[in-house]
């Protein structure tokens, strides 16, 4: 085939070099798309399939909120059972997140940056403050929050975070909905 022929072929099919070239930029365009959009759908499929999602944590969590719970429990939880933000005053964990080397008698490694902004958000959002006239709480019986959470139980002297699971068997999974069978029906 002359070389003529197949340029007058091309214009008559509409297949110039300037088409195709065209014709390719738009297909790629197009599965570039759609891989976007199958990916970002198994992103937020993965997202919402996390276990925070499906914590039946004290308070409800608005989604916007969901990433700084998730922190918030990597941190805390992977140490110890994450209380709930609404056991103790906003100022008990604003001086825990200021002066980790203090934490308990234990000196952890500063959160800083974004992360550390992030969950700040969240714990201001789900603990209360404090009243002027009280000292700020740093252990659960000093709180009033606590106190006001567990109306009607009798603690001993001394409660720390792994007395929790003895009444609440899902607090290792943020679950402090569920309780043990002799509180499940408790007035």
């Amino acid at each position: 085939m002359s070389k003529f022929k197949m340029k007058d072929e091309q214009k008559f099919f509409g297949i110039g070099a300037r088409a195709a070239k065209g014709r390719s930029r738009l297909i790629l365009f197009f599965l570039v798309l759609v891989w976007s959009i199958i990916a970002g759908s198994g992103i937020a499929f993965a997202m919402g399939k996390s276990p925070v999602s499906r914590a039946k944590s004290v308070d409800f969590v608005p989604e916007k909120f969901q990433l700084a719970q998730e922190l918030y429990l990597e941190n805390c939880g992977s140490c110890h059972i994450a209380i709930p933000p609404a056991v103790f005053p906003t100022q008990t964990w604003q001086q825990i997140l200021e002066n980790p080397e203090e934490h308990y008698s234990v000196s952890l490694k500063p959160i800083i940056g974004p992360e550390l902004l992030i969950m700040w958000d969240y714990i201001k959002i789900f603990s209360r403050a404090l009243n002027e006239e009280e000292e700020t709480p740093f252990r659960f019986l000093g709180s009033r929050y606590f106190k006001a959470l567990h109306p009607r139980v009798d603690f001993p002297e001394s409660v720390v975070h792994t007395t929790c699971a003895s009444c609440h068997p899902g607090a290792r999974e943020f679950n402090f909905r569920r309780l043990s069978p002799e509180w499940e029906d408790a007035p």
